[in-house]
């Protein structure tokens, strides 16, 4: 059971999380609620909570103003927002769960599934350091691996490879980094910010291409000299991109 508080400033949003953490019978135990940045920084800090649901917009306030003065900050969080699809793509990047309003039962399931899945990812510095810089550009972001959170720059991934239920991203100056999330996922994530799929098991970085060659149906050269078979497929969509 993780020990929950939800910080919300609406008793209507509150209770209504509440009443579907019930009937999904969550595995949580929500030992308060909060209605205000003061009240939420407090009983954070005072009961030390496992998981907090944390509204965006709050009285005389934000929930990054919570996350900038508490000072326990081992816990998983999930924003629950109104935000606009630009800064929701900043939370996927940063690695930070997110809930959108009205809640969707189905999606609220799923982030306490994750949280089942995958219990020791709850390190929130690196996260909030990386959604800060996300704010204005996607930037950074945020990935899981053996050690830790790596940050990594969005602009020094060269390639990424898929192996089954695994991701190794292959970085300019840096040794690959393997991760237990699918190629898919980044293809989503990635696609619409200057990266390609060329293959079933590639993801690229356009800008790091250095050269095309014809032969054998089709390769790109990467910076770092690796070769890169393209699908017949992907051959016409990724010519269009070059011009």
């Amino acid at each position: 059971m993780f020990k929950t508080i939800i910080v919300d400033d609406e008793n209507k949003g509150r209770r209504s999380l509440q009443r579907l953490l019930e009937l999904l019978q969550a595995p949580v135990e929500i030992v308060d609620t909060a209605a205000t940045v003061g009240e939420a920084v407090s009983k954070i800090d005072a009961l030390k909570p496992e998981l907090v649901f944390l509204d965006i917009m709050l009285q005389q306030g934000t929930g990054f103003d919570v996350l900038e003065k508490i000072s326990h900050k081992n816990f998983h969080l999930i924003f629950v927002t109104a935000y606009d699809q630009y800064a929701l793509k900043a939370f996927r990047y940063s690695a930070i769960d997110y809930l959108t309003k009205p809640l969707d039962p189905d999606l609220l399931e799923e982030s306490l599934l994750r949280l089942t899945e995958k219990p020791g990812e709850q390190e929130l510095s690196p996260k909030l350091e990386a959604l800060k810089d996300n704010q204005k550009s996607l930037d950074k972001l945020a990935l899981h691996d053996a050690q830790g959170i790596q940050l990594v720059r969005v602009r020094d991934i060269l390639y990424c490879t898929s192996h089954n239920n695994y991701t190794e991203f292959h970085l300019v100056d840096q040794k690959p980094i393997v991760v237990s999330r699918t190629l898919k996922e980044f293809d989503e994530l990635l696609g619409q910010n200057g990266f390609f799929r060329v293959h079933q098991s590639y993801l690229i970085n356009i800008n790091r291409i250095t050269q095309y060659l014809k032969q054998d149906g089709g390769y790109v050269k990467m910076e770092d000299g690796t070769l890169i078979g393209v699908s017949r497929r992907k051959k016409e969509e990724l010519l269009k991109l070059f011009n």
